[in-house]
C-alpha cells in the first residue's frame, strides 16, 4: 500500500523564474530622471542654497513657522478632533433634531473651500456694526416693546472683532471648524466599523453605554480613525498657508513672501518654505507610523509570507 503511494506522488517541478525585463527598464528610466533632478538642484543658480539657509534663519520666518504653522495646526486640530467626535456622536444619535443639525454643519463646512471660509472669518466683524453682545436673546425687541432695561451682559466692539478674527485666533477658529466637519465623517466611519455584537456583548456584561464606548468601542474604532486623522494633521499643516486670506502676517509663507519681494530671490525663498514643510511633515509621518502600529496590534498588519508549493524549492537562484 505504501509502495503504491510513493509511486503516485508527483515528482520534482523544474520551475523557471519569471523574467521582468521592463522592470529593469523602468528602474533605469527612474534612475536617469533622479540624476537629472539632482543635477538641476545642484547646478541651477536660481536655487541659491546659501541664501535659502539665510532665509530659514531669519527670526520672522522662524516665528512664522512656530506660530502661524505649528501652533495653528495644533490648536485647529484640537478643535477639529473634539468637534468631529461630538458631531459624529450627534449624527449617530436617535434624536433627529441633533442628527440633522450635525448633518447641516458637516454639509456646510465640507461644501465651502477653506480659503473662502477664512476670508469670511477674517471679515466677520462686518456683520456686527454695533458690536457682538452676549445676553438675553432678542433683548432689543423687549426694550422696544416693553421698555425693559438693557439685558446685555457683555458687548465686544466691532473694532475688537476685526482685530481678533484678523489674527491667528481667526485662523484657528476657521480651520478648526472646517476640520471638525471632516473629522466628523472619519469618526463616524470608525464607530460604524465596530461590529454591533461588541455593543451587545458589553451590554450583556452590564456595562453602561458610556463605559462600553470608552472601553470597548473606541479602542477598536481607533484602528480605523488614526490613519486618516494622521493625513488630516499633515493636510492641516500645509493648509496654514491659507491664512493669507485673513491675512495673518505671523505665518511662514507670508514671511517668506515678504523676503522674496524684497530680494527678488523667488526660488530660494520658496525652497526655504519647502524645507520647513518637509521637515515638519516628515516628523508627523513618523509619529503617524507609530500610532498606527500601536492601535493596529492584533489585526495582522504584517504581510504573510507565501508558503512554497509542495515539490517546489525556492533558492537563491529562484524557483527550481
Amino acid at each position: 500500500m505504501s509502495t503504491n503511494s510513493a509511486e503516485e506522488r508527483p515528482g520534482r517541478i523544474d520551475a523557471v523564474e519569471v523574467r521582468h525585463p521592463w522592470r529593469w527598464v523602468a528602474i533605469a528610466v527612474v534612475a536617469v530622471l533622479a540624476l537629472m533632478l539632482v543635477h538641476l538642484l545642484a547646478t541651477n543658480d536660481s536655487f541659491d542654497w546659501p541664501f535659502t539657509l539665510q532665509v530659514m534663519n531669519q527670526n520672522i520666518v522662524i516665528r512664522g513657522f512656530l506660530v502661524g504653522t505649528l501652533f495653528t495646526t495644533v490648536c485647529a486640530m484640537v478643535i477639529g478632533v473634539l468637534g468631529g467626535v461630538l458631531l459624529a456622536v450627534l449624527r449617530l444619535s436617535d434624536n433627529k433634531v441633533l442628527s440633522g443639525v450635525a448633518w447641516a454643519f458637516t454639509w456646510f463646512y465640507r461644501a465651502i473651500p477653506r480659503y473662502v471660509l477664512l476670508s469670511i472669518t477674517g471679515g466677520i466683524g462686518a456683520l456686527f456694526a454695533t458690536g457682538f453682545s452676549i445676553g438675553f436673546p432678542f433683548d432689543f425687541l423687549l426694550t422696544h416693546w416693553f421698555g425693559t432695561p438693557d439685558l446685555r451682559l457683555l458687548t465686544v466692539s466691532q473694532t475688537t472683532l476685526f482685530a481678533l478674527f484678523g489674527s491667528v485666533f481667526g485662523g484657528i477658529v476657521g480651520l478648526g471648524l472646517s476640520e471638525a466637519a471632516y473629522m466628523a465623517e472619519i469618526a463616524r466611519a470608525g464607530l460604524l466599523s465596530v461590529d454591533e455584537g461588541q455593543h451587545e456583548a458589553a451590554a450583556a456584561l452590564g456595562m453602561s453605554k458610556r463605559l462600553s464606548m470608552r472601553r470597548i468601542v473606541l479602542p477598536q474604532a481607533m484602528r480605523v480613525i488614526v490613519p486618516p486623522t494622521g493625513n488630516e494633521v499633515i493636510a492641516m499643516l500645509k493648509d496654514t498657508s491659507l491664512l493669507a486670506a485673513i491675512p495673518v502676517q505671523a505665518e511662514l509663507f507670508f514671511r517668506v513672501g515678504q523676503i522674496k519681494n524684497q530680494t527678488y530671490q523667488v526660488m530660494a525663498g520658496n525652497m526655504a518654505a519647502v524645507l520647513y514643510y518637509l521637515i515638519a511633515t516628515s516628523i508627523l509621518m513618523v509619529g503617524q507610523y507609530f500610532l498606527e502600529r500601536r492601535f493596529g496590534r492584533g489585526y495582522g498588519g504584517q504581510p504573510r509570507r507565501r508558503p512554497a508549493a509542495a515539490g517546489v524549492s525556492l533558492g537563491p537562484g529562484g524557483a527550481k
